[in-house]
């Protein structure tokens, strides 16, 4: 047993919300910086993709993005004793020396159960009467890395909830549950980074071109309700065409020359 899992086994209450909290807010401000770092300079230095929405972000975003951020890391840390709680009161167990490739078919099964439990809630936010928990982070309009937990608690409460059904009808290793906030926060990072990674392949709906799909769904405000991967817009009839903003960016292009002129 690892010592991490040990001491979720053990910990008190408290000392799970202090533990998530140092561990949500350290993977929002590492990966963010790793992200950033990479896409506004290394990256480019290297001549390799480019910007998707290539209009400035607006005046006091970043500070409303770290600021929104921070109060779901706070959310999500705290969150944490609720599958800790299912591990203390047995309504989940954890998997005991689980070999490697369960673990491996494990994190696939919960990469696809969060591509569907995100798209399911992310529908939600979007209708009339949940839209509003949904508009601070669609304040966003070009995104960037440290959107990614930029939500209103309603929605930090919604989309933070992923591993509680799991856990409750299948013994994961706690190796397949540890990756979900890992693999998440990194699809969210591309998918927020504004960023287009895989420049030779134009088509936004090619699988690994997840940036391409999000920058579409925060430029038009509808549609590509998916996480990272394109599979649920498709059977859902959501996904938008590649070119869907490219007439609402050069408009806003365009007034802005106008009145800078």
């Amino acid at each position: 047993m690892s010592t991490i899992q040990n001491f979720v086994l053990t910990a008190r209450w408290y000392e799970i919300i202090l533990a998530g909290w140092c561990f949500f807010g350290g993977i929002y401000f590492l990966f963010g910086a790793v992200t950033t770092v990479l896409t506004r300079w290394l990256m480019p230095a290297l001549g390799r993709g480019g910007r998707l929405d290539p209009r400035p972000v607006a005046a006091g975003q970043l500070k409303r993005e770290i600021g929104l951020s921070v109060c779901s890391a706070l959310l999500f840390g705290a969150g944490m004793v609720f599958p800790w709680g299912l591990l203390q009161l047995g309504w989940a167990r954890l998997a005991v020396e689980p070999s490697w490739w369960r673990v491996v078919l494990e994190i696939l099964v919960l990469v696809v159960w969060n591509e569907v439990h995100f798209y399911a809630n992310h529908w939600l936010l979007h209708t009339r009467w949940l839209r509003r928990f949904h508009n601070p982070h669609h304040r966003s309009v070009v995104t960037t890395p440290w959107a990614t937990y930029s939500f209103h608690p309603v929605e930090a409460v919604m989309l933070g909830n992923v591993i509680l059904l799991p856990m409750v009808v299948h013994d994961f290793s706690f190796a397949a549950l540890f990756s979900v906030p890992l693999f998440s926060l990194l699809f969210n990072c591309i998918g927020h980074s504004n960023y287009d990674f895989l420049p030779d392949f134009h088509r936004d709906r090619w699988w690994l071109n997840g940036a391409r799909r999000h920058h579409l769904h925060h430029a038009c405000f509808t549609g590509n309700y998916g996480f990272m991967f394109p599979f649920m817009d498709r059977l859902c009839g959501t996904a938008l065409p590649p070119e869907a903003a490219e007439s609402r960016i050069a408009r806003d292009l365009n007034r802005r020359l106008a009145d800078a002129g």
